[in-house]
């Protein structure tokens, strides 16, 4: 490893907090490879069918602490020396976007630790940080070549991204109205699944046939993308036939899931073979929570294959919300020394271009 061919004075270690949503993530990034990545879930809001924020706020409170802790404590095992608070260069964190409390949390402890430890503070964009897992090094793990595409599909985002260099990334298309992730979960709770919804409708599809029922597919031109109207086709599909046979979501469910998953996926790759052809860009990658659906990554690799592309996904533990993708982010941006004053505040909205 690279790592090992330098000496320890040489190395930056960057904690990373991650606190956008109802996932409380801490990492530690020392040169670039990532030594602990510890995810604190909350299962509080699934009897709610969706997440809470103030209840979310509230859980990141009680979980920020012993999430730091836990990946000062994992990083040191694997280095095989103590990492102390004080061997730290730098703490980044999301600064955007989502829920404001949640971002908060995270916002404010880190620039309070930055602070007394007289360290830079680096803020992060969420989505950029989804992009930039794909860098994140691996054993037997190969990484994309700038420049790449990367079709980014998470609950609260859908997007078509150019990647230039870390630090360089274009937005080419995006979602109108919902995210592909919020789709799957609006979908399963019409079809009476817990929250979230996503990753059961995956396994459902997994014995059921994609083909049996069609839904409406948006028309949307260049690389834009729309969820709210396949939504709507879903809803009044259901309706229909539970007025003819009441069991028909539970007789069906497999098949229902599948269909409902196909579509969805037909959907995002149709856009991102597009922006293939349109730049000529040939690696090409995955990115967001969506992107641990099976059938997506099945889909996706069938059509790299296809279109000759070089494919790359995260493993599963850098899709969803964690704290490794933001590290990985924020040692690019200490590369470039690109830190964030005291004064920066969280924004639950910030557009990333």
């Amino acid at each position: 490893m690279r790592l090992l061919e330098k000496n320890q004075s040489d190395l930056s270690t960057i904690l990373a907090i991650e606190s956008s949503c109802d996932e409380t993530a801490a990492a530690i990034c020392r040169d670039g490879f990532i030594f602990s990545n510890v995810i604190a879930n909350q299962t509080i809001h699934q009897q709610w069918g969706g997440v809470v924020p103030e209840l979310a706020s509230r859980a990141h409170l009680q979980n920020i602490v012993p999430t730091v802790q836990g990946a000062l404590s994992e990083a040191g095992k694997k280095l095989g020396q103590t990492i102390q608070l004080s061997d730290l260069d730098a703490i980044a964190f999301t600064q955007s976007p989502g829920l404001i409390g949640s971002l908060l949390v995270g916002a404010q402890f880190a620039k309070s630790m930055a602070l007394a430890l007289n360290i830079p503070l680096i803020a992060v964009h969420h989505m950029q940080a989804h992009v930039l897992a794909n860098l994140i090094p691996g054993e037997n793990r190969q990484i994309p070549s700038f420049p790449f595409l990367c079709l980014t599909v998470s609950g609260g985002h859908t997007q078509i991204i150019l990647c230039t260099s870390p630090n360089e990334l274009k937005v080419l298309g995006e979602t109108i109205d919902d995210a592909a992730g919020e789709a799957f979960d609006k979908s399963g709770k019409l079809l009476g699944l817990p929250y979230p919804a996503g990753p059961i409708i995956d396994q459902y599809a997994k014995n059921g046939n994609p083909q049996r029922f069609k839904f409406a597919e948006p028309n949307i031109p260049e690389l834009g993308f729309s969820f709210s109207g396949l939504k709507t086709s879903i809803l009044y599909f259901i309706q229909d036939h539970i007025k003819e046979d009441p069991q028909f979501i539970q007789k069906n469910l497999a098949d229902l899931c599948a269909s409902i998953q196909q579509t969805i996926i037909d959907i995002l790759l149709k856009k991102l073979k597009r922006a293939a052809t349109i730049t000529g860009v040939k690696d090409i990658c995955l990115a967001g929570g969506v992107s641990a659906n099976s059938g997506l990554r099945a889909a996706f690799q069938s059509l790299g294959e296809q279109q000759h592309w070089r494919t790359y996904i995260p493993p599963f533990e850098y899709c969803t919300d964690n704290a490794a993708m933001i590290a990985i982010t924020g040692y690019y941006k200490f590369l470039e020394k690109d830190f964030a004053p005291m004064t920066v505040s969280p924004s639950a909205k910030a557009e990333f271009t």
